[in-house]
């Protein structure tokens, strides 16, 4: 199959686990069709002063195609759990609900919505792991990938950060996804070629080790590399990384003016020490433009101890730490009813419960700065601050608030988001003043209120 990042037609009603799909034959024999209201939201932050919400536009394309072809029919009636008349029922399926999200690059905290979708309860139900799957994912990527960019922008410069991640990631679906989330999040580029045919963002990359030790002499390999492309950055650490830089030195002298070498790339060793000494040698040389990129197990710490220690390094390739969120690689995410034929609903189970009804979230600012959520009733008025949640599907289209945009806008969005965000929540570490999140009076009566009336149906049924 010729690459696409979209879903074929043929199969994708099918990225979903099976009881999804034996719930909706359940409620389609029971005739339950009343519209539902489903909430996907993160329960807690582990390590993360906050999250970066990404993977809508992934969401909302499936949504809108979402179908079952004669191909996937076909692969369900072998199964032999679906009733004929409901696989007959299957074929005209379509998503007809509404689905109202914060936009893509939006900080986000626990309990609050990243999606809401009110639709009927068989089409909402069956949304939920494909969503899940995209939203959680990338929303892991992004939130990984702001931290490394706030550590590479340490004092106020703006250093290069590439993604360098696609070898270890888990799955293409998975690389390519994340360097979508990562450039959102301010990552500037991506050695993943896939995902720059997709996209449109920015490639990056520069040489190997084996291409070095596969001639016979570094000076070689420099040299063939820097004729086909001029402007390279050389690796320079293959043999001997002080040596190597040397030999750029010497290759700077030899061409004079026609030298356009953009950096040398260091990728093992004491990184801080070894940069210190190559910008010695490169200025000494007079070569102060030539810039200093490092590699080797980077992430959002070492980036930061680098930059503490006085290395001076002007960009970074990050890989393994950044494409597997090495230290957080999963979200406590769910997708959670929350009402039903214009009811509330809500789990009672031990933390793991959730707050009932249709809702909206309205941020707080002192000063331009984002001071508190308060998770209001959808009905609500006069509270002071920014609604987060858009309408961004109608009856199963894309409103215009809804429809793709350009990726560098959502990035710009992220970028100007997150510096709303107080000081303390953009340290690495944990901060001990979490950001508020509150519930309003009316959504606080409203859980307590279809708490009780649980615990009342409860006790009825056990009479």
């Amino acid at each position: 199959m010729p690459f696409t990042d979209q879903l074929r037609s043929e199969t994708s009603a099918l990225y979903t686990d099976l009881y999804q799909l034996t719930m909706l034959q359940a409620y389609w024999r029971e005739g339950m069709d009343e519209t539902a209201v489903f909430d996907l939201f993160v329960r807690r932050l582990t390590d993360r002063n906050y999250l970066l919400a990404c993977g809508l536009e992934q969401a909302l394309e499936y949504l809108e195609h979402l179908s079952f072809s004669d191909e996937a029919l076909d692969y369900l009636d072998e199964q032999d759990q679906f009733d004929p008349s409901f696989l007959e029922w299957l074929s005209d399926f379509a998503f007809t609900g509404n689905v109202y999200a914060v936009p893509e690059g939006t900080p986000v905290f626990p309990d609050e919505p990243i999606v809401e979708v009110v639709a009927p309860i068989g089409e909402a139900q069956l949304a939920e792991t494909f969503l899940l799957n995209q939203i959680t994912f990338q929303t892991l990527a992004a939130s990984k990938a702001s931290r490394v960019v706030q550590a590479a922008h340490q004092g106020g410069t703006d250093r290069l950060v590439a993604d360098f991640g696609m070898r270890r990631m888990h799955g293409t679906d998975a690389a390519l996804k994340a360097a979508r989330a990562f450039y959102i999040a301010g990552v500037d580029a991506t050695s993943n070629v896939a995902a720059g045919k997709a996209y449109g963002l920015p490639i990056t990359g520069t040489m190997a080790h084996s291409y070095i030790e596969a001639h016979d002499a570094e000076m070689d390999a420099f040299r063939e590399f820097s004729d086909l492309y001029p402007e390279t950055i050389l690796l320079v650490d293959t043999y001997d990384t002080l040596d190597g830089v040397r030999k750029v030195i010497a290759m700077a002298e030899e061409n004079g003016e026609d030298f356009r070498i953009r950096g040398i790339r260091l990728d093992s060793g004491n990184l801080a020490e070894l940069a210190k000494q190559s910008r010695r040698l490169l200025d000494d040389a007079g070569l102060e433009d030539v810039m200093i990129f490092a590699s080797s197990g980077l992430d959002e710490h070492k980036i930061a101890r680098l930059l503490d220690q006085g290395a001076p390094i002007d960009g970074f390739g990050v890989g393994t730490k950044m494409g597997t969120s090495a230290d957080q690689p999963a979200l406590d995410s769910v997708y959670k009813l929350c009402g039903y034929a214009g009811q509330p609903r809500m789990k009672l189970s031990a933390q793991k419960s959730n707050l009932p009804g249709r809702k909206q979230i309205i941020r707080q600012y002192e000063d331009g700065t984002a001071r508190r959520d308060v998770i209001v009733t959808e009905d609500e008025n006069g509270h002071p601050g920014a609604p987060l949640l858009d309408r961004v599907m109608t009856d199963g289209e894309r409103t215009e608030v809804g429809a793709a945009r350009p990726l560098d806008a959502v990035r710009e969005h992220a970028a100007a988001r997150v510096s709303e965000l107080p000081d303390r929540l953009h340290t690495l570490g944990h901060s001990e003043e979490s950001y508020d999140v509150v519930l309003s009076d009316e959504m606080e009566a409203r859980l307590n209120d279809t708490r009780a009336d649980l615990h009342e149906a409860m006790r009825e049924e056990l009479s």
